[in-house]
């Protein structure tokens, strides 16, 4: 439970607020790279952590972004032309690389370095990963990118996607990280375990290849999972431990990256890895990132299509990338599916996360919550990004954070009694935090 002040400092990402301002240490997402993909094409409107921004790819193919209102007379640029490598407002012309320079002054006398005065605030952009990464905060402190595996892997071996979410980003998160919740938000009724399987598989609930019926059992049976935490350089291994049929424990790991990012505890080796990276749009929605890859293979054709279709931590989405089942038609819940086949009637697991976080209100009272022994996660992901907001307010720089740091895995294993979590990681994927980017030449 927290008091009002600390919901309050826990969920408020404008500029002028500790977390907003940790936010800005770091880089975020602001689009998909297929959002922008025609060069001098049409500038797209974003909004970020409470900034209305513009966003435009430039003749070269670089990315701006920037604020939308010309420094002239205050028109919008969005109404600008997007030509021969800078904005030019629709006014009186004056014209914007994605640096925010004036590179066009028309009004201006021959010979005249007025233009050389005037600026238009803009962010520094990265493409990488097929998303469009900015960076908001000041300009003498710019961290790496953080170097997620599903941007170290082939093209051919990622999906990425977005979708819309009506809810303060934090309790999205929270969500995120909870695995205990799997074994009443995702479960399935029937008692027959090969069904269970076919309805679990449709949605990579419990991972997609390796034992997965036992999986299925394990969490029906056993919905209080023991956890453990490890701390690492860039966040939270968060393990939850549940019984199997014999002496072993099932282990079904996520991962908090720093400060915005989470992976799913599903993966066992050679299945499919998922994660999530959300964006604060305001303090009462967010865009979600959500990405699968494959370390060792591309995907198929039909994997993909399987995606596109919503499947996993991605949802069916239209044109603007909102999801189709979403809080405007109550997810098109079938209570009829509610009583007869899953816990909710909700088809999805994305759809189901959605509607239970976005129950909570736009942005939940902590005040009135009551946590237990399988929240632990939750306590050390609040502990952990108010500390560093509150450690930002006495003048303290975010940890630095090597973006190698954040080539780690999550995923589910099987160990004996006797293993921490540590060493079931070690088990795993060969290092006490999962990390593997010396696999992709980070170096340890």
């Amino acid at each position: 439970m927290l008091n009002r002040a600390d919901n309050d400092f826990l969920t408020r990402s404008s500029k002028d607020t500790p977390m907003g301002e940790l936010l800005r240490r770091f880089w975020m997402p602001a689009l998909l790279s297929e959002e922008l993909p025609e060069r001098d094409g049409p500038p797209r409107k974003v909004k970020i952590l409470g900034e209305d921004l513009l966003t435009f790819r430039d003749t070269n193919g670089r990315v701006g972004v920037v604020q939308p209102h010309c420094p002239h007379r205050g028109a919008n640029l969005f109404h600008g032309r997007n030509e021969e490598c800078g904005l030019r407002c629709a006014y009186h012309g004056w014209k914007f690389d994605v640096d925010g320079n004036c590179v066009d002054l028309p009004a201006a006398p021959p010979g005249s370095a007025h233009k050389d005065t005037v600026k238009l605030l803009s962010y520094p952009a990265r493409e990488w990963a097929d998303i469009i990464w900015i960076y908001m905060g000041p300009s003498e402190h710019v961290p790496e990118l953080p170097q997620l595996e599903m941007g170290l892997v082939p093209a051919s071996h990622r999906y990425v996607s977005k979708k819309w979410q009506d809810c303060n980003w934090v309790q999205s998160l929270e969500g995120a990280i909870d695995t205990a919740h799997f074994s009443f938000l995702h479960a399935v009724l029937t008692k027959d375990e090969r069904e269970a399987l076919a309805i679990y598989s449709r949605s990579a609930a419990l991972g997609d290849q390796s034992r997965p019926d036992d999986r299925v059992r394990w969490v029906r049976n056993d919905p209080r999972p023991k956890f453990a935490i490890l701390g690492h350089d860039a966040g939270l291994v968060i393990g939850g431990a549940r019984r199997t049929d014999g002496p072993d424990l099932y282990w079904r790991i996520a991962q908090f990256l720093m400060p915005n990012h989470a992976y799913a505890p599903v993966a066992f080796p050679g299945e499919v890895y998922y994660g999530q990276t959300w964006l604060p749009v305001s303090d009462t929605d967010c865009w979600i990132y959500t990405y699968s890859w494959r370390p060792d293979r591309p995907f198929t054709d039909a994997e993909r299509a399987q995606f596109d279709n919503g499947f996993g931590v991605h949802s069916q989405v239209d044109d603007n990338y909102m999801p189709v089942r979403n809080i405007r038609n109550d997810y098109l819940i079938d209570r009829t599916v509610q009583k007869t086949t899953s816990f909710t009637g909700i088809l999805g697991v994305s759809e189901q996360d959605a509607a239970i976080q976005d129950s909570q209100g736009p942005i939940q009272d902590r005040t009135r919550e009551h946590l237990g022994p399988t929240d632990l996660g939750i306590v050390e992901f609040r502990k952990m990004i108010m500390s560093a907001a509150r450690a930002l307010q006495r003048g303290e720089a975010p940890k630095a954070v090597s973006g190698k740091r954040y080539a780690v895995r999550s995923g589910g294993w099987v160990a004996a009694p006797d293993r921490d979590l540590a060493a079931v990681m070690t088990e795993r994927f060969g290092h006490p935090h999962g990390y593997v980017g010396h696999e992709h030449g980070l170096g340890d």
